[in-house]
């Protein structure tokens, strides 16, 4: 049992970081209005996060090892591993200490394998974070988690550099300007009233509204099980300033939607009965995969047309 102050501290990270997100996305906000307008929601309160997602690079003092310090002190359990072969990433999903806090989804790029001057560029930047940050960090104080997952790690990059990451790994172009930001965050559409509480009723509902969705591997990714099925929004488009003073639009942040089956052993639940326990759990690499695409030009670039 997680002792109750570090529950509330939890909170106060949480809800910084969706503070800052929804400012950033306006999509965040623009499906949280139009769900109240449809009806389908009374207050923005009853939206489910499913999870968050964050990025990191994998290089000593930093990636995964270093990242779930911070939510492991709050309670979280780590849980299954992911290995993204074409895209060289690393990945674990985290459960939360109570079931009203959302899954975590935290990945790292293999710096390693990447070319020779990519990797350098990597750690130009990297290497300016001398020690793990998060083994000064007082995990206790929910104000300095929350502007430690705010504030840049390393300095800001030259277009030069951003433009020689994209070429090769559009992730590491992301982490190298966005650092800790956070990826997306999750809506659970399988709680939601009827008509739209399947992830092809809510798509289509996103879609009515003008919202753009990822569409690699299909606009819905399915596991092979059938019990995770999930969509996401193309990427909002940021104005970054860089270091040489000139000013790119670039990948920021997106919003993804997921529905959770009732596993087969609990079919016989009434619907009313049903609990975030007896529905499908974990992560999908073969969707998270494709999930990763909606800071990609391929999808950017669609939806700028």
């Amino acid at each position: 049992m997680i002792e109750n102050n570090k529950i509330k501290t939890l909170a106060y990270v949480l809800d910084g970081l969706m503070l800052r997100y929804s400012e950033r996305v306006p999509d965040v906000n623009k499906v949280a209005d139009a769900m109240i307008a449809e009806g389908i929601i009374s207050d923005r309160n009853e939206i489910e996060n499913d999870h968050v997602a964050f990025r990191t690079m994998g290089v000593p003092q930093l990636g995964i090892q270093s990242f779930e310090k911070i939510f492991l002190h709050f309670g979280y359990e780590k849980r299954d591993f992911f290995n993204f072969e074409g895209k060289k990433l690393n990945a674990y999903w985290f459960s939360p200490p109570e079931p009203r806090f959302p899954r975590i989804f935290v990945s790292e790029l293999r710096v390693d394998d990447l070319s020779e001057n990519v990797q350098r560029i990597i750690r130009s930047y990297t290497d300016e974070v001398k020690t793990d940050p998060a083994d000064s960090l007082d995990l206790n104080d929910g104000a300095a988690v929350d502007e430690f997952l705010h504030k840049p790690l390393w300095r800001t990059p030259t277009w030069e550099d951003y433009e020689a990451l994209q070429q090769e790994s559009e992730y590491a172009a992301w982490v190298i300007y966005n650092r800790y930001y956070l990826n997306h965050y999750t809506i659970s559409v399988h709680n939601l009233k009827e008509g739209y509480g399947t992830i092809q009723e809510f798509n289509t509902f996103l879609e009515r509204i003008g919202v753009k969705l990822n569409d690699a591997g299909g606009k819905i990714k399915i596991s092979p099980d059938g019990g995770l099925l999930q969509s996401s929004t193309v990427a909002e488009m940021i104005d970054a300033k860089f270091a040489d003073g000139s000013t790119h639009a670039i990948s920021g942040s997106y919003v993804e939607f997921a529905e959770r089956k009732v596993l087969p052993q609990f079919a016989g639940i009434p619907i009313d009965k049903i609990e975030r326990v007896h529905r499908r759990d974990g992560f999908e690499t073969g969707n998270a995969d494709k999930i990763f695409e909606s800071t990609f030009t391929s999808q950017t670039m669609k939806a700028e047309m």
